[in-house]
């Protein structure tokens, strides 16, 4: 079944309850199945406090630049503040990313806990954070209004949105605004947004183009929401993605491979890789496309055709989940000396590296230590050398986890929205074929509610079926489906 990706929302005023006592237990028991740490031990948050109350600060004022914040609602772990300015007929992008390192010693109590936990969990009723919160939430987050130790990317760009230079440096910033992305989108669209938002509309847009001419891929798939009400009652739906949510995450991309750069330069680094698709692969999709009636040219790259489909049309929503074999793989590689062999990232087209989360996810403390350390003509400090060959394999176990717990409490939360409606029907798309052992079976993507689910029967790829609820089942979450005749 395809990877979905999840998105929950909150109103301010939620309880973060669950809408049933059952779903809560079954939440916890996935937690408990997964290994998902709890609470942090006493001699982690005692450490966070201390280096809370005593963090290495650069000596370096930056607190005069305008950054801003964009983020999903309610967040409070917030990595990146950016600010945007016309350099000539190009762009000077400032990126500050949270100085965890200044919070966290080599060794320490806190640093041992983030390297067993690997990245933040997310679930529909909580997230079980990489740090305590004193730090994640607190003196480590770039929150508005607040003096805080960031690495300052300092990005030059040209008026084709290509980056000219990179160079990173520690010192203190102060955010000015913060902002979601309905809000941005809705700045922009309206005429109302002021100059730096336009520059992400404009220099994001470039950043995009870029992408296409390096041949690089994103794949268009739907994202479930789990959107919790008044009541802390859970409900699903698709979002479409924002164009806002793009802009900036081309930001952070332009960073990641500006990082990446620099660390094969110097030599020393830790990337994202991630293989070309393999032949047979992109054989198989093209069939698919051909069975289901989509013309893909000959010489027209993946990466452009997949930018092309429509997610709301059935056939080209099929076509979406069977790219997904296209994108496996992905890693991360250490390196010391010599650049590895495969130091790219197939679907950036690029050699890229993740740097902009140190709040949410490990590896990036390291990364942006050592871009420091190369940026600055030093050596990068022996602790983050020692470390770098353990990440790969620490990052690859908390992606499992992170993966498993996002999957089996969307399940549980697709079984509660319709465990009193099974026997009735829905229409639905098939969108993979993935029968096993003789047992005719399919994946049907339901839009209303949001479900992707199984479902016993067959249908061809991108066929409009209608199927009958069989079984949703909180406790094991379970929800099945079987396509009527």
């Amino acid at each position: 079944m395809a990877q979905r990706r999840i998105h929950v929302t909150r109103p301010a005023s939620a309880t973060s309850v669950a809408e049933s006592a059952e779903l809560k237990q079954r939440f916890d028991a996935i937690r408990a199945e997964l290994d998902v740490p709890t609470d942090f031990p006493p001699e982690v948050v005692a450490e966070a406090r201390e280096a809370a109350a005593a963090a290495d600060l650069p000596e370096r004022d930056e607190t005069g630049v305008p950054f801003l914040t964009i983020d999903p609602p309610g967040s409070m772990d917030l990595d990146q503040a950016v600010h945007l300015e016309r350099d000539g007929d190009g762009y000077r992008v400032r990126y500050a990313i949270a100085d965890v390192p200044a919070f966290v010693r080599a060794g320490g109590a806190v640093d041992e806990e983030a390297r067993r936990r690997g990245q933040t969990i997310y679930a529909p009723d909580q997230r079980t954070p990489l740090h305590p919160t004193v730090l994640s939430e607190g003196a480590a987050s770039l929150l508005p209004g607040e003096v805080r130790p960031a690495f300052v990317w300092d990005i030059r760009a040209g008026a084709d949105g290509e980056v000219v230079s990179a160079e990173v440096c520690r010192a203190l910033v102060r955010s000015r605004e913060r902002h979601d992305y309905e809000g941005v989108q809705r700045a922009v669209d309206e005429g109302s947004a002021g100059e730096l938002l336009m520059l992400l509309k404009e220099l994001g847009e470039k950043r995009i183009e870029c992408e296409r001419r390096r041949g690089g891929a994103s794949l268009p798939m739907p994202e479930q929401e789990v959107a919790e009400d008044e009541q802390g009652h859970y409900r699903l739906s698709f979002r479409p993605l924002l164009a806002a949510e793009d802009w900036n995450a081309q930001i952070s991309l332009m960073t990641g491979m500006a990082a990446a750069a620099m660390m094969i330069e110097g030599g020393v680094g830790i990337l994202r890789t991630m293989p070309e698709p393999e032949h047979k692969a992109m054989g198989r999709l093209r069939r698919a496309a051909r069975g289901l009636g989509i013309d893909w040219p000959e010489d027209q790259p993946y990466g452009e055709f997949l930018r092309c489909l429509d997610r709301t049309n059935p056939r080209h929503l099929a076509l979406i989940h069977e790219a997904t074999s296209l994108f496996r793989g992905a890693g991360y590689t250490a390196f010391d000396g010599a650049a590895p062999e495969q130091a790219t990232h197939a679907a950036v087209a690029a050699a890229y590296a993740h740097v902009t989360a140190p709040l949410r996810r490990l590896v990036d403390r390291f990364g942006l230590v050592v871009c420091d350390a190369l940026s600055r003509g030093e050596d990068v400090p022996d602790w983050v050398r020692e470390a770098l060959p353990t990440l790969p394999e620490a990052m690859a176990a908390s992606d499992r986890r992170a993966g498993a717990v996002e999957r089996l409490c969307a399940d549980a939360v697709e079984a509660a929205a319709l465990e009193d409606r099974v026997g009735q029907a829905f229409p639905a798309s098939v969108v993979d074929l993935n029968g096993k052992g003789g047992r005719r079976q399919v994946t049907v993507q339901v839009r209303e509610p949001a479900v992707l689910a199984r479902a016993d029967g067959e249908a061809g790829l991108g066929a409009e079926v209608t199927v009958r609820l069989v079984q949703a089942e909180i406790a094991t979450s379970t929800v099945r489906f079987a396509i009527q005749g």
